[in-house]
């Protein structure tokens, strides 16, 4: 018997992240194995699962030509590929210490979901024209300050929580929060922008993204139910969060944005004729946007998002803002 997919992992039919993170409901007794497995695997990976995009999506020739574009999306992927790399081995003490059943499943599925996104976005690279044979110790290589300045930092606060502490919720409000709350916009600029240049790169962002909103309304259930049982460790997640804004706005992941941004800008010009007047956001075109617009605009997601999941667990959204602009 053919189970149905659920509508929110549906390629079809899956909003996009930045209204599903803020609108959908989901938990961890739902979006189980038996749920990644049919909804998922089945679901939103059908026809896609070795590339991330459908065969019939391709990759544009002047992408595999050297120039800005391709340079910014190399930089890009390379770099979000290491980042799910790290989310992946991070995710492996989620499994370890969650507190029952559903969590283990859940937090299992995100696992495969981030070594998944890795694979796709390495693998994306090699569909440029990158070597094959050395592309783990190019990703090393190009990504090596963007991992000691701003990867690291967030490894090593969260690892505190989620290893040395075992710290459970306090694990899923950083990982959530702090690490996929703080990403989330930019992967929802990803596929917007991408998908006029090259339907194969607008699709890998367009599934990873698929995940991401049930990573986000998962935890975030996780953590309302939390403290609904146990209104002591309330004060104990502000004090986190309040530390991963903190550590957000000292790590500097503007620069290394602004820069593929305007590698970006570039390309996009080049290549104004494919773009047309696709808009990137309602009323914008995207030929219209400079690259601290896109920046600010993903900054502007990430409130957003953040609002409406704080208001979902009945916590203050204050406690997210920049303690630069507090006071």
């Amino acid at each position: 018997m053919n189970h149905p997919v659920a509508p929110e992992a549906g390629w079809d039919t899956a909003p996009g992240l930045l209204d599903g993170a803020k609108e959908l409901t989901l938990g961890p007794e739902e979006c189980n194995l038996a749920y990644w497995f049919t909804s998922v695997a089945q679901g939103t990976l059908r026809d896609r699962g070795e590339t991330g995009h459908h065969r019939d999506a391709v990759v544009p020739d002047f992408l595999k030509e050297p120039g800005p574009l391709r340079d910014a999306l190399v930089l890009e992927f390379g770099f979000r590929g290491l980042s799910e790399e790290i989310a992946t081995r991070l995710l492996g003490h989620y499994v370890a210490i969650a507190p029952g059943v559903p969590e283990l499943e859940f937090y299992a599925t995100q696992l495969i979901d981030e070594a998944r996104h890795a694979r796709v976005f390495r693998n994306h690279l090699v569909e440029l024209g990158q070597p094959a044979a050395t592309l783990l110790r190019d990703i090393d290589e190009m990504a090596a300050d963007y991992r000691a300045r701003v990867l690291e930092p967030v490894v090593d606060f969260t690892l505190d929580i989620v290893r040395d502490k075992a710290d459970f919720p306090g694990g899923v409000a950083v990982f959530a929060i702090v690490i996929e709350g703080v990403l989330a916009p930019a992967a929802e600029l990803s596929e917007r922008k991408w998908t006029p240049l090259s339907p194969a790169t607008g699709e890998i962002s367009r599934g990873t993204a698929i995940d991401e909103i049930r990573h986000l309304t998962v935890a975030s259930t996780i953590l309302r139910d939390h403290v609904a049982r146990h209104p002591e460790y309330r004060p104990r997640l502000l004090e986190i969060l309040r530390a991963g804004v903190k550590l957000w706005d000292e790590v500097p992941d503007r620069e290394f944005v602004i820069h593929r941004e305007e590698l970006f800008q570039k390309g996009m010009v080049q290549h104004a004729d494919l773009i047309g007047d696709y808009e990137v956001w309602p009323g914008v075109r995207l030929l219209d946007t400079t690259p601290d617009q896109r920046y600010d605009m993903a900054e502007r997601w990430t409130d957003e998002m953040a609002e409406a999941r704080m208001a979902y667990m009945g916590l203050p959204v204050e406690v997210l803002a920049s303690p630069a602009a507090d006071r």
